[in-house]
């Protein structure tokens, strides 16, 4: 089935209506509606599913329905089982402390899943800076580094590099990437310690007393949602599931039917729930269902307004100058606004196909060309709100604790404000070749730590004016 240009506009309508509709004070109320985003997200996404299968096969629309409920499924079982888990206490809101916070939750992220580990930080986060009026570059912050950059290092970080693992990457391949991690992480908890102590000096002095008057010591309540936590990754690394490639392709028997992975972790959900206090997930924590039915209702029309978008890149991928850089580039740039799974296996299939830049080879893709297709995969699904699963889910949970978080557009200007910048420096140091190039990565760092330095001198020129607390 040959595709033209014009069968990525549902894809496109889709991302205006999230960026759009929000903004405009006629629809502002009503987009906030389930019911509503639910129904934008049907009216694109049936006709285009419907147009698909009358004219390519039922197969790509069944796979990704399959793909949707598996995503839907993963996302579901880690919101629910962090939601029975209560770090209790409140310590100060320090820009130290913060950033400890967010360092702890970069790390786990590749053990525990980026979505796990947003949804376990993001609660205790919001709770230790409840007293505090600047909010919202902290959730900004979760979402660069614990929902998307700190999820680098095994295949259990993120869905993309677990693809690649299913497909023969081999499970330690991804800590070769770790200079690329704590290169991107760290200057990205610098850049927040910076800003964080610049707003902390701006905070008024009935919110830094209410901070320090109010402190209680750290403790954990729901532990048992840890045993259930593993029992997730345990599904998500080793059960087998639905294959949704082997569907489209129209190779599958009547065994490859059994989705045990969801089975197994909808029943870790199920047993959160009724196992957990009621006092911990509805009091402590505030659960509520608004993230997820948020992130199910636009991510529903998202995969399958998607699936015109995904085949029309296969066609026009040949055609594409592809090298080191554009591979970073295409999987990057298309991971922020596609899935990033689906983006990732697209140039993962693409890349054992192109001519062979020379060195090994892992999966039978040249690792010239798997490096950065890991990275673009990984981190730039932090620059919108729809490139990675938990964007949404952390953006929604704040809201639910009273942050008014940017709205979709004004979230990708504080992206190429804060995380771009360091995006670039880390491509032009570990993947772009030649001196001149290394050259501008180095004074690009420089450049944003004379930007951190900075903010720190005026946090410090503000507490000096202050009077005492």
């Amino acid at each position: 089935m040959h595709l033209q240009w014009w069968s990525v506009l549902p894809f496109a309508a889709m991302l205006a209506c999230i960026a759009v509709l929000p903004l405009i004070p006629a629809t502002a109320h009503h987009w906030e509606r389930r019911p509503t985003q639910l129904g934008v997200a049907l009216a694109l996404g049936l006709p285009v599913a419907a147009w698909m299968g009358l004219a390519g096969g039922w197969q790509v629309v069944l796979a990704s329905v399959v793909e949707y409920l598996q995503f839907i499924s993963l996302l579901l079982s880690l919101f629910v089982v962090s939601g029975g888990i209560f770090l209790k206490g409140d310590i100060k809101a320090t820009p130290r402390n913060n950033t400890v916070f967010l360092a702890v939750g970069g790390l786990v992220a590749s053990f525990i899943g980026t979505t796990g580990a947003a949804m376990l930080l993001i609660r205790p986060l919001l709770a230790t800076n409840r007293e505090r009026c600047y909010r919202v570059h902290t959730v900004l912050y979760t979402i660069f580094i614990v929902a998307n950059c700190g999820g680098l290092l095994t295949p259990l970080g993120d869905p993309p590099l677990f693809l690649g693992f299913l497909r023969g990457v081999p499970f330690t391949w991804t800590l070769t990437l770790l200079p690329q991690w704590l290169f991107v992480n760290c200057l990205l908890l610098l850049g927040y310690y910076a800003l964080d102590s610049y707003y902390y000096s701006r905070e008024p002095v009935a919110a830094v007393e209410a901070d320090d008057t109010q402190i209680e010591p750290l403790g954990l309540r729901g532990a048992l949602n840890f045993a259930l936590f593993a029992v997730i990754i345990a599904a998500v690394a080793l059960a087998p599931s639905v294959d949704a490639h082997a569907i489209e392709a129209g190779h599958t028997t009547a065994g490859d039917w059994l989705p045990l992975r969801e089975i197994i972790m909808l029943a870790a959900a199920a047993a959160s729930y009724l196992l957990t206090d009621r006092g911990i997930r509805f009091g402590d924590n505030q659960f509520t269902w608004g993230p997820i039915t948020e992130v199910a209702a636009l991510f529903i029309g998202i995969f399958l307004t998607m699936i015109p978008a995904l085949h029309y890149l296969d066609e026009v991928a040949g055609s594409l100058p592809l090298n080191r850089i554009t591979f970073f580039v295409f999987t990057g740039g298309l991971s922020s606004v596609l899935d990033n799974a689906p983006t990732y296996v697209t140039f993962f299939e693409m890349a054992g196909q192109v001519p062979h830049p020379g060195g090994p080879s892992v999966a039978g893709v040249p690792e010239a060309y798997l490096v950065p297709i890991s990275l673009g995969a990984v981190l730039c699904g932090a620059i919108t709100y729809i490139g990675n699963g938990p964007n949404f889910m952390v953006k929604s949970v704040a809201e639910a604790d009273g942050v008014q978080m940017p709205t979709f557009g004004f979230y990708i200007l504080r992206s190429f404000q804060h995380l771009v910048p360091v995006i670039t420096a880390m491509v032009l140091l570990f993947l772009a070749q030649g001196a001149l190039w290394r050259a501008l990565g180095a004074a690009l760092v420089a450049a944003l730590l004379l930007r951190d330095a900075l903010l720190l001198m005026r946090a410090r020129r503000l507490e000096l004016a202050a009077p005492a607390v």
